[in-house]
């Protein structure tokens, strides 16, 4: 008589996906006032008003309505509400329609919707190292001269 053993496994919980638990979120909800400083997060979501100085988030996004006073140096901001003091932007810039910035105001790229306002001190930034050295690489090569 032949016999065969099969093996169960116990079921393994699930897990929760990698974005979700990965991304340290920021939201400020409508009504709430915020004051402080953000040393770190992924995205910081501003429904209400922040007062505050950011340092080492990558993504601040001003909802309609939202108000950030104070500095703010991030990799990308989207505004939708207002921003007020020093903008530092290391990758891009968008200022949507409802958007105002009155700020001093550094970026590396820069895109404002049609009714979207920008004033104060405004200044581009070098494109980085890693990507002068990347374009100069694809620089054409100049034909030599004929004599």
């Amino acid at each position: 008589m032949l016999t065969s053993k099969s093996v169960v496994t116990p079921p393994q919980p699930a897990q929760p996906a990698k974005s979700e638990t990965a991304t340290r979120k920021l939201v400020v909800g409508r009504g709430i006032v915020f004051s402080g400083e953000i040393t770190s997060c992924d995205c910081l979501v501003v429904e209400g008003t922040v007062k505050a100085n950011i340092a080492g988030c990558h993504d601040i996004n001003i909802a309609e309505g939202g108000l950030f006073t104070g500095s703010a140096s991030v990799e990308s901001a989207e505004i939708r509400g207002r921003f007020e003091g020093a903008l530092n932007v290391s990758g891009r810039l968008l200022v949507h329609t409802n958007g105002k910035v009155a700020a001093e105001v550094r970026y590396h790229q820069i895109e404002i919707e049609r009714g979207g306002e920008i004033s104060g001190q405004i200044q581009a930034q070098a494109a980085s190292q890693s990507s002068q050295s990347s374009q100069a690489s694809q620089a054409p090569t100049p034909l030599p001269r004929r004599a």
